[in-house]
């Protein structure tokens, strides 16, 4: 094993939604390691701001302003991207999002407009992108985000949670169909990562000045049910990625990788106040 085995050199990425948070993480760790990279983001001042980074960092990018739900710019944006470099050989599903709410209360527009972003968004990607992928003759790697929700019970999340387990079955599907292709397809599982929608920046440029800092409620909270004790970091996922994409994971394919500090195997289990591991209701 040598450094050139995590290298992206010479290949071309797409990330959906990388203009904040764990998208913007994706792409800029796989641009350090020398990938191109393209991103497709529904707000405009994030594209613009991430161009002006890749200058600053001497990278070559492409940010292309669309709104992931509707499919048929998100299948212009796809060939648009690789039509810019001439190849595409990284795909990440990343656009997705959730608002909290009991399913007996959810309007029809509103699991509708779910469906769209969380699960029908990563379809129309991935079958536009993969005849580049396929005729290009380089094989290539699919990744999708999920979430730790797509392998649980998620009251108050119950569509997103199907959309999610929907993309997780999708991914060892298409694992097989794609493998004689030499495509690889996995998934990203995070759980609470901190981004900037989580600290309150959910429109405009990233700003952490302008973030709002989480609770006393909120970090016991997240220390009590995630084994790691914090939040996950927008770059860990970005991390993960970028193994997923290179070398050093040639023989990984099918996998749903948690990246979530210990969640998924918790399974229930949570620290009580005096650091002990217990399964409620014994709390």
């Amino acid at each position: 094993m040598n450094a050139s085995d995590i290298d992206l050199t010479g290949q071309c990425a797409l990330i959906t939604g990388g203009g904040g948070g764990i998208g913007r993480a994706i792409a800029l760790c796989m641009a350090d390691m020398g990938a191109k990279v393209a991103i497709i983001e529904s707000i405009p001042e994030r594209c613009e701001q991430f161009t002006e980074l890749m200058k600053e960092r001497g990278g070559e990018a492409l940010a292309i302003n669309t709104n992931v739900m509707e499919a048929d710019k998100l299948r212009e944006a796809v060939v648009e991207a690789g039509s810019h470099f001439g190849r595409l050989d990284i795909l990440v599903n990343n656009a997705g999002g959730v608002a909290p709410r009991a399913f007996k209360d959810l309007k029809e527009k509103s699991w509708r407009r779910h469906i769209e972003l969380n699960l029908v968004s990563v379809i129309v990607a991935t079958q536009t992108a993969l005849p580049m992928m396929i005729e290009g003759g380089h094989g290539g790697s699919i990744i999708n985000v999920s979430s730790i929700e797509g392998s649980r019970a998620a009251p108050n999340y119950a569509v997103y949670a199907a959309c999610k387990a929907g993309i997780n079955n999708m991914t060892r599907t298409l694992s097989l169909e794609l493998a004689e292709h030499g495509i690889r397809v996995n998934t990203i599982a995070p759980d609470f990562t901190e981004t900037p929608g989580t600290r309150g920046n959910v429109t405009g440029p990233v700003d952490p000045s302008k973030w709002t800092e989480w609770t006393e409620g909120q970090r016991t909270s997240v220390r009590s049910r995630i084994p790691l004790g914090r939040a996950g970091i927008d770059e860990e996922c970005g991390r993960a990625a970028v193994f997923l994409a290179s070398k050093m994971a040639s023989y990984v394919t099918g996998v749903i990788l948690p990246v979530d500090g210990g969640s998924w195997a918790s399974s229930g289990w949570v620290r009580d106040s005096k650091d002990h591991w217990i399964l409620p209701p014994e709390a």
